[in-house]
């Protein structure tokens, strides 16, 4: 049974209303009598008109993929669907031909574009299909049937697009879940998936809903970005990336926190890039989208629980078995949960160079919220979880989304150790912004503290020599700034 068809057979949902098509108000160009005469004569105007051919046309390309999902042979359906593969360009000539026989009058440019969107509904995702191809967008929302929103250079900006109704969405919903075993319906109302190029998908449909299905897509772009990329960007700074490569390589334990959508994941495949090719890495995750350069790798992925409740696989339990993969590194995609407690005990016990992210809002912050994780696994007291945190992380690498849009890191900070019952911590690198400039981009940049990194003698031992000058203060603005003698 399909997503669609359990939705409207559950007895527990109310069935989903088609939304009616508001008429717009007229404008004052329309005839005053037209108005007082009711629909029959508005749907006469000009507006009208429009509204009425825009329903039609809608009905028409729903019927035309009624007819080419039954007629296509599925071997058609297979392979290479991509925007300029010959299967997509069989499909749109199959759905012009038939848009030509069901309405003559339908101009050559009005035809390409239904016989193309309805090539995206038969091979795609439907409406979304543009969004996704779009190279600058870095995810998709939608909210309801005909709200559709997206996200370009870190700002939300509406989509001309929506969907026919829910049951649109549902459709689309359906067909992102099925290669994937994913389960949605009245018992598991949400749920988390992925795309075959690795983009994220969550679901939610009602009662959690409350305006009906949504649907957020996270794309992940096919060009994973470069450290000189980031250094562009801003993002960092290029002795900042030189001294977290440089611990990366020297196997220390990083944490990359930050909140949602900041570009933790980003910063974990940058960062991963940086292990020597020899080393095997292991890679946890929920779901799996990390894009590993390295030969040696194995990816592990959750898995939820079968209809009956059982079968579901954690991360904890994968944090566990990978212990007994004979791993080099662990990365663990984002700490939730339990597993937070093993991922401690690996890096306490000789898997050196473990990698991990945490939604945080600063990096002490992403302490504290260890500390949770690890008392939902176990009852330990906190003077030890502060122990463990002490001597397994080396070094937080805190990341964020400014007001502009733009993501940067605003702390590299270092673990020293306990003092006082609490785990005593000082940044390295601190982001100092200095205003917004003409275009409302935040004026700014990483600057070191002044401080000496305690990790400093880890690097060394593995042969990495880092100039002690990376890590003194710069006198002056961030262009003519020279650092203190």
């Amino acid at each position: 049974m399909s997503l669609l068809e359990h939705f409207r057979s559950s007895s527990r949902m109310a069935p989903v209303p088609t939304a009616p098509v508001a008429v717009p108000p007229p404008s004052t160009n329309e005839s005053v009598a037209a108005i007082a005469a009711g629909p029959a004569a508005q749907d006469a105007s000009p507006r009208g008109r429009s509204i009425v051919r825009n329903e039609a046309l809608v009905e028409l390309k729903a019927r035309v993929h009624e007819e080419l999902i039954h007629e296509l042979d599925p071997d058609q359906l297979q392979g290479d669907l991509s925007y300029t593969s010959p299967a997509r360009r069989a499909v749109e000539q199959a759905a012009e031909e038939r848009l030509a026989l069901a309405d003559s009058t339908l101009g050559r440019q009005e035809r390409l574009r239904l016989a193309s969107e309805i090539a995206d509904e038969v091979l795609g995702l439907g409406p979304l299909e543009p969004l996704l191809r779009d190279a600058t967008i870095t995810e998709v929302m939608v909210n309801s049937w005909d709200r559709v929103y997206f996200e370009r250079g870190g700002m939300i900006y509406r989509a001309d697009t929506s969907f026919r109704d829910d049951s649109h969405i549902l459709n689309i919903i359906d067909k992102i879940l099925r290669p994937v075993s994913r389960r949605l319906d009245d018992s598991s109302p949400m749920v988390d998936a992925r795309l075959p190029d690795g983009s994220r998908v969550n679901a939610v449909i009602p009662p959690l809903a409350v305006h009906g299905p949504s649907l957020t897509i996270r794309k992940f772009s096919r060009d994973l970005l470069t450290a000189n990329d980031l250094v562009r960007l801003g993002t960092l700074g290029r002795s900042t990336l030189d001294f977290l490569s440089a611990c990366v390589r020297s196997r220390a334990n990083v944490l990359v926190s930050g909140g949602t959508g900041t570009g933790k994941t980003t910063l974990l495949n940058l960062l991963s890039a940086f292990i020597p090719r020899a080393e095997r890495i292991v890679t946890i995750e929920d779901p799996a989208e990390l894009q590993v350069n390295q030969d040696d790798w194995v990816s592990l992925e959750t898995r939820p629980p079968n209809i009956e409740g059982k079968g579901q696989i954690v991360q904890r339990d994968l944090v566990k078995n990978a212990l007994r993969m004979r791993p080099d590194r662990i990365i663990v995609g984002e700490c939730r949960g339990g597993e937070a407690f093993d991922m401690l005990q690996a890096m306490n016990t000789g898997h050196d160079g473990s990698l991990t992210t945490i939604h945080a809002n600063s990096p002490r912050d992403a302490l504290s919220r260890i500390e949770n994780m690890v008392l939902m696994a176990v009852e330990l007291p906190i003077s030890a979880i502060r122990e463990q945190i002490a001597s397994g992380i080396n070094v937080i690498v805190h990341i964020s989304r400014l007001q502009d849009g733009s993501r940067r890191v605003t702390h590299v900070t270092e673990i020293v150790g306990v003092q006082g019952g609490v785990v005593s911590m000082h940044d390295i690198f601190e982001f100092q912004g200095r205003g917004v400039d003409a275009q409302g981009q935040i004026v700014g940049q990483l600057q070191p503290t002044g401080l000496r990194p305690h990790v400093l003698d880890r690097l060394s031992q593995y042969g990495e020599h880092v100039p002690i000058e990376w890590f003194l203060p710069l006198v002056g603005s961030a262009t003519d700034g020279v650092r203190a003698s």
